[in-house]
């Protein structure tokens, strides 16, 4: 089992809100300054050389440091164990009086952090989002569960149940936990889609594959080193993938239908001081051969997404058999 849980948070917002086509990277700004405003107990302008920086949680989730040393290699930057899953892109107004509904992806020990997290994001969204500082209330905590089982290895996320509503006192207990599907050796398809909803942007020395570029060798190879380093640093779980080398050599004996498309979009970056396209794949690539080893991998992935920035909801999917 891994302390991996799906959250959606719905806000009812007091004035119009608008958002970018992607807002992703708005969120997660938010997000970031909210939680570092109600964690951190020094007032120091960074983390960096505070004295309580080893067991403050704003680092932990937000900005997880990397460690001097690493059997794998050196790490200047390591993943963030939470993702940030935005509106449907292409949502654009949200009038008064509607809702805002976004997802969030907890991992490892930031599981254990959910009311700390449920605070920051009630007080930013409480603040104001986007240029005209739109407010609003937190109405509903939902969590979304799905376990496998013998008949279905690769069961599809189930429906949220709620943990918690406005007048609660404290957020009800819930198993946040995923079973991992073993390799699935009596119903394992041969031919499998992933349905990509928003941009996968897989990068090869620092540049973006395009859609004609990719490969299935790729994907697998992206997906087991997130994989991999979020259950290394976050969950104390290394080796999780232990055959990690011969899976990635595995994909490349599969052969591929991709149907995928290019989809660009734009975000200001403060700490550039400048705006930035980013951009992904999206659209369906189908796999084909022998799934079985890969099957638990590629499920999983439907959580914590891939590819770059995906703590902003880049590289979701969802699997289609």
């Amino acid at each position: 089992m891994l302390p991996l849980a799906r959250y959606r948070f719905t806000f009812r917002m007091a004035a119009p809100l608008r958002l970018p086509d992607y807002a992703g990277s708005l969120l997660r700004g938010q997000f970031g300054a909210s939680l570092r405003r109600v964690a951190c107990m020094t007032g120091a302008p960074t983390c960096e050389g505070c004295p309580l920086r080893a067991t403050c949680p704003y680092p932990a989730i937000f900005e997880a440091p990397a460690p001097a040393e690493h059997a794998m290699q050196n790490f200047s930057h390591v993943p963030n164990p939470y993702v940030i899953e935005p509106p449907a892109f292409g949502t654009r107004h949200i009038d008064a009086g509607g809702t805002l509904q976004f997802g969030l992806v907890l991992f490892g020990r930031a599981v254990a952090q959910l009311p700390l997290v449920s605070f920051a994001l009630q007080r930013a969204v409480e603040g104001g989002l986007g240029r005209e500082r739109a407010r609003g209330v937190l109405e509903r905590i939902d969590w979304q569960h799905a376990a496998a089982g013998p008949a279905t290895p690769y069961p599809a996320p189930q429906a949220f149940v709620p943990v918690w509503q406005q007048g609660d006192g404290a957020i009800a207990a819930h198993n946040a936990h995923l079973t991992l599907p073993a390799s699935a050796t009596h119903f394992t398809p041969e031919r499998l889609t992933l349905a990509i909803h928003t941009p996968m942007r897989l990068q090869q020395q620092g540049k973006p594959l395009r859609p004609a570029a990719l490969t299935p060798r790729k994907l697998v190879a992206d997906l087991l080193r997130r994989i991999s380093l979020l259950a290394d640093f976050h969950a104390g779980r290394p080796g999780l993938v232990a055959d990690a080398p011969a899976l990635v050599r595995h994909a490349e004996t599969l052969a591929h239908q991709p149907a995928l498309r290019w989809q660009d979009w734009s975000r200001y970056s403060s700490r550039q001081q400048q705006e930035m396209t980013l951009g992904g794949a999206i659209g369906h690539w189908t796999l084909e051969g022998d799934l079985a080893p890969l099957l638990p991998w590629l499920w999983l992935g439907q959580w914590l997404h891939v590819g770059k920035n995906a703590t902003m909801g880049m590289g979701a999917y969802a699997l289609q058999p």
